[in-house]
Formats: structure tokens, sequence, C-alpha cells
């Protein structure tokens, strides 16, 4: 089993529920007052953390209009990407104040760096963590980077070969390690999900996987969580209707806490390897099925099918004795609704 992740203190695992991620990204429409919003409707809706996004348009691209520079297909079809981070970037001013508010809640928060610079405002900021976006998986040395800061970090694996993963896991080095089995569809279809990865993914490495979804609806994250994932991230907005750049997979507080509720049920549920009785069910095995004398047996008479039958409840022997017992005779006279007992059969007849 992998070693527990501590991220400000909450140990992240396989023995511990879920550790569910809000994500803002750019669903505070450029708003500070949103974002700070967006922290506390997070806080509400049942989340462990919140997680920003640390860049500009200009450190995580440039203003150009070249090939390969303008979005085909998708939600933002059309779009230059200098132009989609203009608008979706978290302001590097507003960092401090929605750190300090998070703090003042009682909510974590982190962030995703794209760059060295972002990584060095985070410390600043005594990031407990670090999170690296799918699509700079293969930027190995930001990850080094962020590595060196000795924080967790949190790597999602979207787009990502089996061989792109582990040259990530080798580029964090020793310190401590979530994936997220990611698909980099926004929004993604379930079809596409392949959550048979989660166990995959923590099999190859050892270490601790979770899930950073895109998928409309809370089953998909549901869903993970039986399969053992120790984190579930979803986009998070106030309100899919006042638009926002991520908002059309991004869920609204009250669905966001309806997977929260439902991820701890499911992490819950699947318990341990048990065999037996559990406190729900005291009591249940008396009423499993048993012998009893369902016609009354003159002693020295005969047991037979007319007369003995496996019934509920359970008080009498256990039905695997029935063939032994068929043809045996009484040793006293016995009573319909009798549990059957050996003591019951002549000794000769007994076992």
């Amino acid at each position: 089993m992998p070693r527990d992740v501590i991220i400000n203190g909450r140990p992240i695992g396989p023995r511990h529920p879920p550790y569910l991620i809000a994500e803002l990204s750019g669903n505070h429409n450029g708003e500070l007052a949103r974002a700070l919003a967006l922290v506390d409707a997070a806080k509400a809706a049942g989340a462990d953390a919140v997680k920003l996004q640390t860049y500009t348009a200009d450190t995580i691209t440039i203003d150009h209009d070249g090939p390969g520079f303008r979005l085909e297909g998708g939600l933002w079809q059309g779009r230059t990407l200098h132009d989609l981070y203009r608008e979706a970037h978290t302001p590097w001013d507003w960092h401090e104040a929605l750190f300090a508010h998070a703090r003042s809640i009682g909510l974590t928060i982190f962030s995703s760096p794209f760059d060295d610079t972002a990584v060095d405002l985070l410390e600043q900021l005594d990031a407990p963590a670090f999170k690296i976006a799918s699509f700079e998986l293969n930027d190995l040395p930001l990850i080094r980077r962020a590595a060196r800061s000795g924080k967790p970090l949190i790597v999602s694996t979207g787009l990502a070969t089996l061989g792109e993963v582990a040259d990530a896991v080798e580029a964090a080095g020793d310190v401590p390690l979530v994936l997220l089995h990611c698909v980099s569809g926004y929004p993604t279809p379930p079809e596409d999900c392949n959550l048979r990865t989660i166990p995959h993914l923590a099999e190859a490495f050892s270490v601790a996987v979770g899930l950073s979804d895109h998928t409309h609806g809370l089953a998909v994250p549901v869903a993970a969580a039986a399969l053992g994932a120790v984190v579930i991230e979803k986009h998070f907005t106030l309100s899919r209707a006042e638009g926002g750049v991520d908002s059309a997979f991004s869920l609204e507080p009250a669905e966001f806490r309806g997977m929260a509720d439902s991820v701890r049920t499911a992490w819950a549920a699947l318990g341990r390897v048990h065999y037996g009785v559990e406190p729900s069910e005291a009591g249940g095995r008396d009423y499993r099925r048993s012998l009893y004398v369902v016609a009354d047996v003159p002693a020295g008479a005969a047991l037979t099918a007319a007369n003995v039958r496996s019934i509920r409840p359970g008080f009498g022997m256990e039905p695997k004795h029935l063939p032994a017992v068929l043809g045996r005779r009484a040793a006293r006279a016995l009573k319909r609704g009798d549990p059957l007992r050996w003591d019951m059969l002549l000794l000769e007849d007994a076992p």
C-alpha cells in the first residue's frame, strides 16, 4: 500500500476518505469578489481544498496568431491561446488575498504553477502543495523545480503515455506524490474515462492515485472512488448560467455537495474484505433456514420429507443435515413447529 501523502495536516491515501479539490480555474470571470465567493462556496460544498492556476498569458504562451496558436474545435473554437489565457488567468496580485481568505475559513488552498516564476510566487505564499497540470506533465524541468520545494506534488496524467508518466514520476524524485488519472477532454465523455487505469497506476508506481475529472455529473467520480481513487478534482463554478471559460464542465455548489456526499459514501462502502455478520445484520442469522418438524411425529416414527423440512427461522439443525436425518426415527413424540436437534433422534440412529 502506498504511503500517505500529507497536505496541510490532512492524510491522503487508501485508508482515508477521498480528498476533494474544487478547481476554480477561470470561473471567477475576472472578478476578485467572485473568486472569494467561490472559495466560500467550495468550503460550504464539502471541498477539502480549493485550487487556483498560477500563470499569465505571457508565461504560458506568446501573443501570436500563427499555426498552432489558434484553437480548433471544442469549447474555445477560434480563440488564440493568448486571448483565452488572458481571460482565464487568476491575476497574481489576487493570490495573497485568496490564500489569506481560504486559510481564514479553514480551507486548504494551493495552485498549479506553469513556470518557475509561478513556483516562486507560490513558495512565498507557503503553498502546502503543487499541482502539475496534464499539459505540463512533459515539462520535466518544471516538475523538478516544484519538487525542489519539498512540498507534495499532485500530477495529472491526461494525454500522457505510460512512459511519460514514468518520466514525470522520476522527475518528482522523493517528494510525496499523488498521480491523478485524467482525460483532458473538455468535457470528457464517460466512455473515454477508462477508470480501470486508476488501480493500474497505483500498482505500476506504488503511489496514491486519484482522478481529475471533466465529465458532466457525478457518476464518474463515484465510480472512481469505488476503484480506489484517493483524490477527486472537479472544476467548480457558482453558476454555469453566468458563464466562465470552464463553466460548461464545472459543478455548481449543490452538485459538488452531492458529489462529496456520494464519493464519501462510496469510499465508506468499500470497507474491508470481510465474511460473517456486520452490526446491521445483528439477529439476522436467527432467520436463516434450518430443519423443523412441520407435522407431528409419534415416538419411534420415521422422519420423512412430509414431516421435516428446511424452513425459516434458524433455530434448528443446519439444512445440510437433511439427507442424514430423513429415515431416522424420533426418540420421542415431536410437535409441529419444533426445531429439530440430534437429541430428538434415537441414539442408535444418531451420527
